[in-house]
């Protein structure tokens, strides 16, 4: 909760040449704690709202992008679409918006229910809710604003497009009271992996976030991510997979496994263990080092989490407190052991191999790790030809990406019923 830390840290990573920073987001305290007295051991509970937060690092900085999720369960398409429509204008259009269906049932409880929304209506909302927020941005055409002071009109009124959307779940009519994004829309991102939500990312998705520990698992869900764009007329090229890697780096291999093995050491059970209950169930009681039980059947939350997990308990000599170790550490997500050459190879590697577009680095704790990570590692790639040395394009984060900026009615409902997709070259 400190935003000189964040200010910092947005000046240094924008001095590397990232493209952008990424943050998750909950609309509620979320954990699988039994009690209150194990929640107090969970570290992640007090954070900032990401958009308020990347306003006050668009001042502070230049070319950076930022990008942030904003659930479609428990918002309103119209508030994500003026508020992502703003911070597009504040940043000078450097925004991006991740496209999630909330996991949790804490957040179903903030917002009025009972019990978490179904897996399958929830997607079904996402549908509707994304459709809905495109039009809200595509309410004004881009040069719908004439202000012509001589006349007193200030804008074109063949230019304004009222939604008047009335759908299965949602009835907005519009118009959004922002003209429409710098960027015609801010980048999208996604990040599922079950059938339903690579469905949507294949629709609407920029960016699509993937969390794989080894390159075949990669390289199997690139080919997926690339034939379902096809399927959906996009240009596979034009959506840019990017899965995590946590990278525990040191001068030497020996130096990063002693400090990896510091980090597992002080995952304390009271943490580990509910990050475990939703597949597992209550393992209080069993042999920390003992194996897994067999997983509960079934869930609500995060389908492709539930089953990555369940697959992660099955491995040779897989043991409770291995696993939750695991989870603590970077959730699914590749995590990497070594110097910053040996992760510079393990990145090359799965992007010559086709199994990424690019990376999402994830420190295991701030600001040490980061640092590391933009001093070491990142002058590595760009020394390989593998990173930017220089911000690129036209100031925007599409720019930066080399993603060409969206027509008008170029995405969403209208270009679902009419086949206009916009796409780039892999290069």
């Amino acid at each position: 909760m400190d935003i000189r830390l964040w200010k910092e840290m947005a000046r240094a990573v924008e001095r590397a040449r990232i493209h952008f920073m990424f943050w998750a987001d909950g609309i509620a305290v979320r954990h699988s704690a039994k009690d209150d007295d194990e929640l107090s051991f969970n570290p992640r509970i007090d954070v900032f709202e990401p958009l308020t937060v990347i306003g006050a690092l668009a001042a502070v900085t230049e070319r950076l992008g930022f990008v942030a999720s904003a659930s479609t369960t428990y918002n309103e398409p119209y508030h994500v679409a003026r508020k992502f429509a703003s911070l597009d204008y504040v940043s000078e259009g450097r925004v991006g918006w991740n496209v999630v269906t909330s996991w949790s049932e804490q957040e179903a409880f903030n917002f009025g229910l009972d019990a978490h929304v179904e897996h399958g209506k929830r997607y079904r909302r996402a549908e509707e809710f994304v459709d809905v927020v495109f039009g809200l941005w595509d309410s004004w055409e881009d040069d719908a604003f004439i202000r012509d002071k001589q006349n007193g009109r200030y804008f074109d009124p063949a230019k304004l497009h009222t939604l008047n959307h009335k759908g299965e779940i949602l009835k907005v009519k519009g118009p959004l009271n922002v003209a429409r994004p710098i960027q015609g829309y801010p980048v999208i991102a996604q990040a599922g992996s079950s059938g339903p939500g690579q469905d949507l990312g294949a629709r609407i998705a920029d960016l699509i976030y993937a969390q794989h520990k080894t390159k075949d698992q990669a390289t199997a869900f690139y080919r997926s991510v690339k034939e379902h764009g096809a399927k959906a007329g996009r240009d596979p090229d034009s959506m840019l997979v990017m899965p995590g890697i946590l990278p525990v780096l040191g001068r030497t291999k020996a130096e990063a496994e002693d400090k990896f093995a510091q980090m597992q050491d002080m995952v304390h059970p009271r943490v580990g263990l509910p990050m475990l209950a939703e597949v597992f169930g209550d393992l209080s009681g069993h042999d920390l080092d003992g194996p897994l039980p067999p997983p509960l059947s079934g869930s609500n939350s995060v389908k492709s989490a539930y089953d990555k997990l369940v697959e992660l308990g099955r491995q040779p000599g897989m043991t409770i407190r291995k696993l939750y170790q695991t989870q603590a550490g970077a959730s699914g997500h590749c995590v990497f052991v070594g110097t910053a050459s040996e992760a510079a190879n393990l990145m090359q590697d799965w992007f010559e191999s086709r199994g990424c577009d690019g990376w999402n680095l994830i420190p295991p704790f701030m600001p040490g790790p980061a640092m590391e990570c933009l001093e070491w590692l990142v002058p590595e790639l760009q020394r390989r030809g593998l990173a930017q040395t220089e911000y690129e394009g036209d100031g925007t984060l599409r720019g930066s990406l080399g993603l060409p900026r969206p027509t008008f009615h170029s995405r969403g409902a209208h270009a679902r019923e009419n086949g206009t997709f916009i796409g780039k070259p892999r290069s």
